[in-house]
């Protein structure tokens, strides 16, 4: 059986009890670097994931006996592996157990409420900064290729400077920052991070 876990932002405690349990009963655990070296009492079969689904999609064909837990950031399917994973075993040959975005975690963190919420990343994807700028309230993640800085040249120049950017780095860890800024006023570097953008403050 094929499990996806969502690891939430990044710390343990954060991971609900199913998810540690499925991590537990592993036979073979898959997962980036970062997640894997948070289990070092794991004794099973590991696999690295980076940039090599294909490779790791054609591995996991030749599991189907065996407990495979993939370890995802924040929720599976928030713009995450177990939406690929859905779509190539079929959702009967995967269990997905939720996790806690980075946004939800960053709402939690700062009071602001995601009814009205767009969602999106910037996650191997193009980031429509047209819909970025139409929307009042956004929450994004983000990634080395488009963060707080490039989103903030983007808005600026669409005449969005006055927006407020709520940006969270290293979410949920020890050198956990939040700051908030007008656009205009961004324009440092942040580590791993996801923003939520405002109209209003």
């Amino acid at each position: 059986m094929l499990t996806v876990v969502g690891m939430g932002p990044g710390a343990l405690h954060l991971m609900a009890p199913a998810a540690r349990e499925a991590v537990e009963n592993a036979d073979v655990l898959v997962g980036g670097k970062r997640h894997l070296q948070q289990f070092p009492g794991f004794q099973g079969e590991q696999f690295a994931l980076g940039a090599n689904i294909p490779e790791l999609l054609s591995w996991l064909e030749t599991l189907r006996e065996k407990r495979v837990v993939v370890l995802a950031s924040g929720d599976p399917l928030f713009y995450g592996i177990g939406t690929r994973l859905v779509a190539h075993f079929g959702i009967a040959q995967v269990r997905i157990i939720p996790g806690i975005s980075a946004v939800q975690y960053l709402c939690a963190q700062t009071g602001i409420d995601m009814n009205d919420m767009w969602l999106t990343s910037s996650h191997g994807r193009r980031v429509c900064f047209d819909a970025l700028a139409r929307h009042s309230k956004v929450g994004m993640v983000t990634d080395g290729q488009c963060g707080p800085r490039d989103i903030a040249v983007q808005l600026a120049a669409r005449g969005k400077g006055y927006r407020w950017m709520v940006i969270g780095e290293n979410l949920a860890m020890e050198n956990e920052r939040i700051h908030w800024l007008r656009v205009s006023d961004v324009c440092a570097e942040y580590e791993m991070n996801a923003v939520v953008i405002l109209d209003e403050r």
